[in-house]
């Protein structure tokens, strides 16, 4: 009999085959660029329980290896054939295995002589999934009913045969059907894929075999994270970071963990973080234990510690989460989600910035904090409906690394968002012209080794009614901090119709229509930079500077390093000017985080105490009268800051008193 390690090891890289073809086929099989060229797309196979034992490494997004099927299995029941497909796009029918509507799921049973051995699905984010704006996402969206047509799981295909009234009534609803049945078609083909070789798999090692090692290699990857866990100090960590909900009118979001690490788990208490928003930045979580768009940056570090590791849910099972009902990481049903990436991200750089305190040389600087995905929708005058195709995703760079330099123009956590190549983007869109895209100068972070730059993207449209979505647009206002004596990264800018008498400062994108003629200049972040910029040997700064990625004030300013007109390093020069940094700094130990002089004005103001005393004021209200009285405590305390009085922790229980009378008194009169 074959020794049971040599198996585990065999079937292991078998199952590893199996999702990375199956990711291959609905790559190459896809209708837009959604899928085809940006890459938003998924498959994996999981287990009986609802776990994902095998996960695509390369292709499409990677980590999604802590999505939680248990609750879509329940919703189906028993009612389960050969031949059937089931489909669902709801969060909440789902409990969090969406996470919102634009992606849709399907998934397979894989039956063995007629028995269940496990499941694949696979999952593609529409272009259009309904809604009240083309793309269907919008970050000013309120509730779900407003993103689009909802689908709760149910079969598409019932043993074999095509619903086809179901899939008429999902086409119907949605601005791009052809393309969006495209796609779909492609994950059939995954799943196809998926069950042939499962089938072969089963018929050459049986099916006790394979059934037994999909335990066993979830087994060996939660053993090997809890070995990576357990080097770190067990101790509780705490970080506070901010999504910038401004262009929705809310100002900015606080995220706060309390990351405890102890006996190789970690428990992520998100005790602390705001209410659920009336706008589409909540994640339906559910509290779930290693829910993927919770613990993205801790696998990844998990990962790099052990570049061999078994890459399934396995991996996740000691990240044990406590997000509380009605906040923004586990809102009621009904909540918007559409734009929830930039607040997954925002919850990456907070579990990032605890655990960096524990183990600062094996985390990078913060990067840019912004994934979005620049949309465009236009008339389609030949049919009387509408063209909607992303422009590219608009990414910031990564953080300076302990060892090298951030990456450009992306980021680790989003590096499966490929760019899409100008020429195939402007032959299915030819309203659109590109006029410029590469990488920002003098973005990226100050640092021994330095942030990585953003990207500028510009664009003209020549059509009229043209619509502008560009979702999760963040870190306008906090630049992404540095790490251990580095600056952060330069924050973001959009710019309407550049260099003209009607050029305008917009910040951040919800929905902007556009009239043929007008141009759109977008530049995003850089990412922070790691260790003492005056420790950047000169060549590297001046080669920096050659390149193109820091400007020649930048190297004198911050890096200390002087050059002359031939752009070669003046030495002498250079040695004075770092004396001169090192004394007006005056700081004898690196700090840990570079969070730069509005975040730490911000944080003057708004201490942890305070905001942790308003998040405690308003725990236990029904949520719609958390969200209410949230915003009004929030308006009240910074009123008495403007007027120059600064206020107590002890005192929010007071002034939230005062603000319900005044709340109660008002509705008082209205209804008289």
């Amino acid at each position: 009999m074959m020794d049971d390690r040599i198996r585990l090891e065999i079937l292991s890289n078998r199952f590893q085959a199996i999702v990375d073809e199956m990711a291959q086929v609905v790559s190459r099989t896809a209708h837009t660029v959604f899928v085809k060229e940006t890459q938003d797309y998924g498959s994996v196979l999981v287990s009986r329980k609802g776990e994902v034992f095998a996960a695509p490494r390369r292709y499409g997004v990677l980590m999604m290896i802590g999505m939680p099927m248990e609750a879509a299995l329940d919703y189906i029941g028993d009612d389960v054939a050969e031949g059937d497909i089931f489909i669902s796009n709801d969060p909440d029918a789902t409990r969090g295995m969406a996470t919102h509507l634009s992606d849709v799921y399907l998934w397979k049973p894989i039956f063995v002589d007629g028995e269940l051995l496990c499941w694949s699905w696979t999952f593609i984010h529409v272009s259009d999934i309904g809604g009240r704006v083309p793309g269907s996402i919008a970050p000013s969206s309120n509730e779900v009913f407003q993103e689009g047509l909802r689908i709760p799981p149910q079969k598409l295909y019932a043993a074999g045969e095509l619903n086809k009234a179901l899939l008429d009534m999902i086409l119907t609803n949605c601005r791009t059907p052809d393309p969006n049945w495209g796609d779909m078609k492609a994950c059939l083909a995954g799943l196809a894929t998926a069950e042939r070789r499962v089938h072969e798999l089963t018929a050459q090692y049986d099916y006790a075999s394979v059934d037994s090692t999909i335990d066993q290699v979830l087994d060996y990857a939660e053993a090997q994270a809890r070995r990576v866990i357990g080097h770190v100090p067990e101790g509780t960590y705490r970080y506070t970071d901010y999504i910038e909900a401004d262009m929705v009118g809310l100002g900015l979001v606080r995220i706060h963990v309390a990351m405890t690490v102890k006996g190789g788990e970690m428990l992520l208490d998100f005790t602390g973080t705001a209410p659920q928003v009336r706008a589409a930045l909540n994640i339906p979580t559910y509290s779930h234990d290693g829910h993927w768009m919770l613990i993205t940056g801790l696998v990844n570090w998990i990962c790099t510690q052990e570049p061999s590791i078994a890459y399934n849910a396995g991996l996740v099972r000691p990240m044990k989460v406590h997000a509380p009902k009605g906040t923004i990481l586990n809102p009621e049903p009904g909540a918007a989600y559409g734009a929830r990436y930039a607040t997954s991200h925002k919850v990456c750089d907070v579990t990032i910035g605890a655990l960096a305190q524990a183990v600062p040389m094996e985390l990078p600087a913060t990067d840019s904090g912004q994934g979005s995905i620049l949309l465009v929708s236009v008339p389609d005058f030949e049919t009387g409906g509408h063209k909607v195709s992303v422009i590219q995703p608009i990414v910031g760079g990564a953080g300076g690394r302990p060892v090298d330099d951030g990456v450009d123009g992306t980021m680790v956590i989003l590096n499966f968002l490929k760019n899409i190549p100008t020429e195939i983007f402007e032959n299915e869109m030819s309203e659109i012209v590109i006029r410029h895209y590469g990488l920002r100068e003098d973005s990226g972070g100050p640092g021994k080794y330095r942030g990585g730059t953003g990207i500028e993207i510009e664009f003209e449209t020549s059509s009229p009614y043209t619509s502008i979505t560009s979702r999760c647009m963040e870190r306008y206002i906090f630049g992404p901090p540095g790490r251990l004596g580095g600056h952060m990264g330069a924050t973001g800018y959009t710019t309407f119709n550049p260099g003209t008498n009607r050029e305008a400062d917009l910040g951040k994108i919800d929905v902007l229509e556009m009239e043929p003629g007008d141009a759109l200049r977008i530049g995003t972040q850089g990412g922070g930079g790691f260790g003492d910029p005056l420790e950047r040997p000169p060549d590297k700064v001046a080669d920096d500077v050659a390149n193109g990625f820091v400007h020649r004030g930048t190297a004198q300013e911050h890096y200390g390093v002087v050059l002359g007109d031939d752009g070669a390093v003046d030495e002498t020069a250079t040695l004075s000017r770092r004396e001169v940094i090192r004394e007006e700094r005056g700081w004898t130990e690196a700090p840990l985080y570079g969070l730069g002089e509005a975040r730490e004005a911000y944080s003057a103001v708004w201490s942890s105490e305070l905001e942790d005393a308003i998040s405690q004021a308003v725990a236990d209200m029904p949520v719609q009268l958390m969200q209410f009285l949230h915003g009004r405590l929030i308006a009240r305390i910074q009123t008495e800051h403007d007027e120059g009085r600064k206020v107590a922790a002890d005192a929010v229980p007071g002034i939230l008193d005062d603000v319900r009378r005044e709340v109660a008194s008002g509705m008082a009169t209205a209804a008289e």
